[in-house]
């Protein structure tokens, strides 16, 4: 008897032994089971970042693929523009040159013209301070105009014009030989022909 309660007492202890055993390995496989979702977990989360990553790459791709094309016809564009704009300017300032050399010969076939012609001196136009640089090259009838800031010579003529005083723009640069029609100076005298006056 003694003999079956030692063997009863050692399959109590080894089945109690096992069991424990069971219970520890139950909670190292609940463990790693848990560690294992945690990990698919992460890959999925990582496979989804992967999907972002690559869209985001063929999209910067496809604007890589498409911009040259665009941005080398927008060059064009601006060459072609440019190239628009010079000729503008040049024309500008052909325009500029023929107008003044227009103003220049007016001016000396205004001023060949005027000697023919009779008529009395002119009253003098000397500035109060000496100033002779206005002073018409030919006597003529006319007045004494002290250019304001801003005026332009075609503002002046059109200015006499409205007063009666039938005067050009070229008249008045004939009128006045050393006067710059470009630069006006505020406060200088010049002559303003009246080619009605006897």
């Amino acid at each position: 008897m003694r003999k079956i309660s030692f063997w009863i007492l050692i399959l109590v202890f080894t089945v109690t032994l096992a069991r424990a055993q069971d219970a520890a390995t139950q909670q190292q496989l609940d463990k790693m089971f848990g560690q294992i979702q945690d990990m698919q977990a992460a890959q999925e989360l990582q496979g989804k970042r992967l999907a972002a990553l690559e869209k985001q790459i063929s999209d910067l791709s496809d604007k890589i693929n498409a911009a040259p094309t665009t941005e080398s016809a927008s060059r064009e564009d601006l060459k072609a523009l440019a190239t628009q704009v010079q000729e503008i300017d040049k024309k500008r300032q052909d325009d500029r040159d023929l107008i003044l050399k227009q103003i220049k010969s007016l001016g000396e076939v205004s001023g060949s013209a005027a000697p023919s012609r009779k008529s009395r001196p002119a009253p003098d136009t000397t500035a109060a301070g000496g100033d002779t640089a206005t002073a018409p090259a030919v006597p003529q009838k006319g007045y004494e105009h002290v250019v304001e800031s801003g005026e332009t010579l075609s503002a002046i003529a059109k200015a006499y014009r409205a007063q009666g005083v039938k005067v050009t723009t070229a008249q008045i640069i004939a009128a006045n030989p050393k006067l710059n029609p470009n630069a006006l100076i505020a406060g200088k005298k010049i002559f303003i022909p009246d080619a009605n006056a006897k």
